[in-house]
């Protein structure tokens, strides 16, 4: 098991890491809209707090030896199911076919004061 960090993806807010490669995948704990060099959340907007979400998952990936391509499994996680088109017109603009399996949920609120958290889990080899 190795433990995957990167400086192009916010910092952990509690004790997990940022991905866990293991076995030719990698798991990477559930992201938000943060931006990784100031540490505050991009915007109030929907779609640009999708878009900051998905780039950094791609850096946890890329510093695992992976890409967006290679997820297998996505999680998201939306304050307002109202907000579901929008995050998936910006999830389908960085994804590819064939589409990574995924489920979408509403939760009432997330650790920090956003609107999208996404975790996923992609092949390494």
């Amino acid at each position: 098991m190795e433990e995957i960090e990167t400086k192009h993806a916010p910092s952990a807010i509690g004790p997990y890491s940022q991905g866990i490669k293991d076995d030719g995948r990698v798991y990477v704990s559930g992201q938000g809209p943060v931006d990784p060099e100031s540490g505050d959340v991009v915007s109030d907007d929907v779609r640009e707090q999708t878009a900051q979400t998905v780039e950094n998952l791609a850096a946890i990936l890329e510093a695992a030896g992976a890409s967006l391509d290679d997820i297998l499994k996505a999680n998201v996680y939306v304050t307002d199911m109202d907000d579901y088109e929008a995050v998936n017109d910006v999830y389908a603009e960085y994804m590819n076919e064939p589409y990574p399996a995924r489920a979408a949920v509403e939760v009432s609120r997330l650790p920090i004061d956003i609107k999208v958290e996404v975790e996923v889990v992609a092949a390494t080899d």
